[in-house]
């Protein structure tokens, strides 16, 4: 890749998948991107519910206890499937108000944590203010994700902390769209040429 050809880095943005996804995992998701360079691409499906476990079900699998005054907290907290890629591990995407040591801050008001630390400080009311916790993550090779964007597989949007922590996970797909100024009822699923 020349100098002229510089990869813009599309980390801390959010990817909208196209009705025409092929990758029926992908279908309407939407993916905030945690890191992007030429060498490849990862981020965290913010919108697919993984329905077999709580938070609450997450911590006790993994042995961490909950006080009871932070029970009722954490029922409000969203488990979520991040991707295809090593779907028993969990990353946490949250506000960087909280940083560690081994948190990767991806942009001014975000960070991902992947430790059983983060999760035990979210259990005991030590947490991030806002966070979700992707199990498995999206991954892209080198310039995989490049390609798909030529190929028009995804739309591209600033993230906003309301669409990540605080939106109806069912209806992110439709409300990222609404922040381009697109209805998800003129997407047509058919690719055309005029």
């Amino acid at each position: 890749m020349s100098s002229s050809d510089e990869l813009t880095s599309l980390r801390g943005k959010l990817l909208i998948a196209m009705p025409q996804m092929s990758d029926s995992r992908f279908a309407e998701a939407v993916i905030y991107l945690c890191e992007h360079t030429p060498e490849g691409a990862m981020g965290l499906v913010i919108n697919k519910d993984i329905e077999v476990i709580s938070m609450t079900e997450l911590m006790g699998q993994l042995s961490i206890s909950i006080p009871e005054p932070e029970k009722d907290r954490l029922t409000n907290c969203f488990v979520g499937a991040g991707g295809p890629v090593e779907q028993n591990r969990g990353f946490i995407l949250h506000s960087n108000e909280y940083l560690k040591e081994e948190s990767l801050s991806v942009s001014d008001q975000l960070a991902m944590t992947a430790t059983l630390e983060i999760l035990q400080d979210i259990a005991n009311g030590q947490g991030p203010a806002s966070c979700l916790i992707a199990l498995g993550y999206s991954g892209w090779s080198e310039l995989q994700l490049d390609r798909e964007l030529q190929e028009n597989a995804w739309l591209i949007v600033d993230a906003d902390q309301d669409l990540l922590f605080n939106h109806p996970r069912s209806e992110v797909w439709g409300a990222a769209l609404a922040k381009l100024g697109i209805s998800p009822e003129l997407l047509s699923s058919e690719i055309g040429r005029a």
